[in-house]
């Protein structure tokens, strides 16, 4: 089993920025994909940004220009900094992180963006 624990969530302002961790613990085997999607009540979970098992990066458009994926392998914990962070940002966060087959999720942060 694998558990993604996440933290870094919170209340901000337009403008500001901020970076959510996520870090894997268990049974994890390399290499994997780990990044993360947010939902908004009523909304489909949807990808924000990923580092792939070949090491590539996607990022939403959403976000494009605005956030930066980072891993640290020893720490097997990934970063997501998000700057320039506007209202409609404001959703909850999910860490994911897929092996094969198997997909892994964290409980969620809560990211609030005020105007």
């Amino acid at each position: 089993q694998v558990q993604l624990v996440e933290s870094g969530g919170g209340l901000v302002h337009t403008g500001d920025s901020l970076r959510l961790s996520c870090t894997a613990s268990g049974s994890i085997y390399r290499p994997y994909t780990m990044g993360w999607y947010r939902q908004t009540p009523g909304q489909a979970r949807d990808l924000v940004a990923e580092l792939t098992a070949t090491n590539n990066t996607n990022y939403a458009d959403f976000v494009k220009g605005r956030a930066t994926i980072t891993k640290d392998d020893a720490k097997n914990t990934v970063y997501l900094q998000i700057n320039s962070l506007k209202p409609e940002d404001t959703a909850i966060y999910y860490c994911h992180l897929q092996w094969g087959s198997r997909n892994y999720w964290g409980q969620g942060t809560q990211v609030t963006v005020s105007s």
